[in-house]
């Protein structure tokens, strides 16, 4: 799979759903890995879906050779109801295939059905990237986004993968340091970390980029294309320089921000929002210059 249509389909779907259910998934080895736990819970309705399953090892080990099974369980970090990303159980389609048949449940076939029409979708996606893209598109458009700001996030989305893909030829392979790099791009350009311009739009577990402005998102691209040319033009390796990087693009995007906002009188951090039960954008009071 192309490296940008893998990042594509890691971003954007972390979740799927399943008569109304949120079932955490996670792109792993070239396939898709589910919440066994989440799964339980949509099957069995049970109060306490990780006891469920703690009791179903148990009976799996002692009768049907759990081992085996078991060792194709693995264990992935997935955000939890906390907001906090916690190791997780999951399997893949063929696991959970072998898990459901242990679980007696009126919905285990309609799953059965679901969970292989997901697995083809991924199928299509490999054999013609621009499906995922379009599903994406589609997925927006639903949500009552209109075709300007679709354009402009899909540029953001394909922006930002280029700034990953450069970070990771220049030696930035932790997670975290991908956090704090971008948090550094993000203070630049609007005076706030993505968790602090989270919470100062109300956002929990939502994407922030999904709930940014035309030009919120704009600023947004410059501040991430502006470090990938100055690692590039710099030839920065590792951490430290691409930090200083990443403070210099986001500053470039801050200065032109704070540069529009005096010439149009207009305040470009907004606390406006795309909601995913709301049709349009909800007007909130701008904040103060950041």
């Amino acid at each position: 799979m192309p490296l940008d249509q893998k990042k594509l389909i890691e971003s954007e779907n972390r979740l799927v759903v399943f008569e109304d259910k949120q079932i955490r998934r996670i792109f792993h080895n070239d396939e898709w890995y589910f919440s066994v736990i989440d799964i339980i819970a949509v099957l069995t309705e049970s109060s306490n879906p990780r006891r469920y399953w703690s009791d179903l090892k148990i009976q799996l080990s002692e009768n049907e050779g759990f081992d085996q099974l078991y060792e194709k369980i693995v264990q992935l970090k997935l955000v939890a109801s906390d907001g906090k990303m916690r190791e997780t159980d999951t399997a893949n389609t063929e696991t959970v295939f072998r898990i459901i048949q242990s679980i007696p449940s009126p919905k285990a076939e309609p799953f059965k059905r679901w969970l292989a029409k997901i697995g083809y979708e991924r199928v299509q996606e490999i054999e013609d990237p621009e499906i995922a893209t379009k599903r994406t598109r589609a997925i927006y458009k639903a949500k009552g986004y209109s075709d300007e700001w679709i354009e402009k996030r899909m540029r953001g989305i394909a922006i930002r993968e280029e700034l990953t893909d450069e970070w990771d030829k220049r030696g930035i392979k932790i997670q975290r340091e991908y956090a704090i790099l971008t948090a550094e791009i993000s203070k630049a350009t609007f005076g706030m970390t993505p968790s602090e311009y989270k919470k100062y739009k109300g956002l929990k577990q939502e994407n922030l980029r999904d709930h940014m402005t035309d030009l919120e998102l704009i600023f947004s691209m410059l501040g991430e294309a502006a470090t990938k040319e100055i690692a590039v033009n710099r030839n920065a390796q590792g951490f430290s320089a691409n930090a200083a990087a990443a403070k210099v693009g986001g500053k470039i995007a801050g200065d032109a921000r704070r540069e529009l906002e005096e010439e149009s009188g207009k305040l470009v951090i907004s606390k406006e929002n795309y909601r995913d039960d709301l049709i349009a954008v909800s007007p909130g009071p701008e904040t103060e210059k950041a």
